[in-house]
């Protein structure tokens, strides 16, 4: 019989790539990860793992058996789901990840409208960059993420998304810009200017740089910060411009098209269901 506790920890590996960061993920130790992924190649009588030094990677049987991993994942979150829905009343706590800006726009108003609807409801709030909470919500650290995509993407089977809202970016200039009183704002006319942006890796700076790079120019960042509010502060000091998403930081359209922000709440697939994740996700839509 194959342990379903060992499948967690090789979807883990799979998730985060090295033993070291799995076992962070599963709060265990890095040699208790290795343990577990040793076992579960006995159980299962073939390699999982291909092995070289301190790396590791799947072999086409692990790729195989992460598959399954998903799929009976899936069926104890319907599974747990099932089971609360047959339990009276909707009471229990919910934890949701969620950036700073789609706080104010869906999960603040959720809060208060769930205070009406559905007292028993506790839900704990966690402020997280949007590319940050799919792998919190995978690994089971919280149980409904607000998230975001700017371009679209393949699906991840081991989740179910329900869309939102979309906004647009605008251009946010200092007060003296000469540009700051036109209707739209033309990125070409951008393009000598000093930016202030995200940080790398944050997708917000992916989405600046491309749209920049559409409009013919490479962005001469300056200045970074993750923090919208600090982004705003800057530019308003006159350090610089920025594109950002609206209900980030309001500002002037683009002209022509503009890049999108698409805001989406995501759950483990299987747990759509469950009476407390319902509740929270029709309270936000």
């Amino acid at each position: 019989m194959i342990d379903p506790r060992r499948l967690r920890v090789l979807r883990a590996l799979a998730d985060h790539g090295t033993v070291t960061a799995a076992a962070q993920a599963l709060h265990l130790t890095p040699s208790a990860v290795s343990q577990q992924l040793a076992a579960l190649e006995s159980e299962v009588g073939q390699e999982l793992l291909r092995r070289r030094g301190r790396r590791v990677s799947l072999t086409s049987a692990g790729e195989l058996l992460v598959g399954h991993a998903n799929a009976v994942a899936a069926e104890l979150e319907r599974a747990q789901a099932t089971l609360a829905g047959l339990s009276s009343g909707v009471a229990g706590r919910v934890e949701v990840g969620s950036f700073a800006s789609a706080i104010t726009q869906v999960v603040a108003p959720a809060l208060a409208r769930l205070r009406v609807s559905a007292p028993g409801v506790v839900v704990r709030v966690r402020d997280v960059e949007g590319h940050a909470s799919v792998p919190l919500l995978l690994d089971g650290e919280i149980d409904l993420a607000i998230t975001e995509e700017y371009r679209p993407r393949r699906d991840d089977g081991r989740l179910t998304r329900f869309p939102l809202y979309t906004e647009p970016f605008d251009v946010v200039l200092p007060p003296s810009h000469p540009l700051a009183s036109r209707a739209e704002v033309d990125l070409r006319d951008l393009a000598e200017e000093d930016w202030v942006a995200t940080l790398p890796g944050n997708p917000v700076r992916d989405v600046v740089e491309l749209a920049c790079g559409d409009a013919g120019f490479a962005p001469r960042i300056v200045h970074t910060s993750d923090d919208f509010s600090a982004v705003g502060a800057l530019v308003r000091a006159g350090a610089g411009v920025a594109l950002v998403p609206r209900h980030a930081l309001r500002g002037i359209p683009v002209r022509g098209t503009a890049p999108l922000r698409r805001v989406f709440a995501a759950v483990r697939k299987g747990s759509e269901d469950h009476p407390l994740i319902r509740a929270v996700l029709d309270a936000a839509r």
